[in-house]
């Protein structure tokens, strides 16, 4: 198991990316905490927490990208990177490009990048020659397009063969919630609970990033469900 790790994440100040953060920081990782408007909520240096770096970047600024990776007198190079981006209204060109800057500077610099994508990219449990994306049991009209860039997403990583990357796909339902630490883990196809739905807390995927890059596994798309039933609130 890889400890002692300085991670950087990508869209740090969002829903997944901050828990990431979190999650990576309570372990005793370092943290680079990328983002254009940076948080200073983990000021870090207290005794037994892991030194958290918030860093402004823009996504899709390829050289402020490489100048945050590569290290500086302020913080240590990235030994690993974690891209969890998105955009509201869906911009999947935006996606795809910076899924690839971000896969061409792991290349580069010889570190594992774990790009947190979307659950239409995974096959649908029904019917294995269907994509999630355009299954309407999961997928309605009218957030077709946000899957659709999902896809886009995986697309692009798996057209970075000499990237050592993993594609952390959600299942159909992600939220904030509490953190259990129990997760089911599967490759590309969607997984339901114990209780039938598809989903997990955001916390709970936090978990699963970081178990996958303290441990990598040897699947390059892989997904995560809540494990145990789900509590009524």
């Amino acid at each position: 198991m890889k400890t002692g790790m300085t991670i950087a994440v990508l869209g740090a100040t969002g829903m997944v990316g901050s828990r990431v953060v979190d999650e990576a920081r309570t372990r005793g990782h370092r943290v680079l905490a990328l983002s254009r408007k940076p948080s200073r909520e983990h000021p870090g240096e207290h005794p037994g927490d892991a030194h958290v770096t918030p860093v402004a970047v823009d996504a899709d600024d390829a050289h402020a990208l490489r100048e945050a990776l590569a290290g500086s007198p302020s913080h240590r190079a990235a030994d690993a990177v974690v891209l969890s981006v998105r955009t509201t209204p869906v911009d999947e060109e935006f996606l795809a490009g910076t899924t690839r800057t971000v896969l061409d500077l792991a290349a580069r610099f010889g570190i594992r990048a774990l790009v947190v994508g979307g659950a239409g990219a995974l096959r649908s449990p029904g019917d294995r020659h269907l994509l999630v994306a355009d299954d309407p049991a999961y997928v309605p009209a009218d957030i077709r397009a946000v899957a659709a860039a999902g896809v886009s997403q995986l697309r692009t990583c798996q057209s970075h063969p000499d990237a050592d990357y993993v594609y952390l796909s959600p299942p159909a339902l992600l939220a904030p919630g509490e953190r259990t630490g129990r997760y089911r883990r599967g490759t590309d196809t969607l997984l339901h609970s114990a209780d039938g739905p598809s989903w997990i807390s955001a916390e709970d995927l936090a978990v699963a990033a970081v178990d996958e890059l303290e441990t990598p596994g040897p699947d390059r798309l892989i997904t995560v469900v809540h494990d145990g039933e789900r509590r009524s609130t």
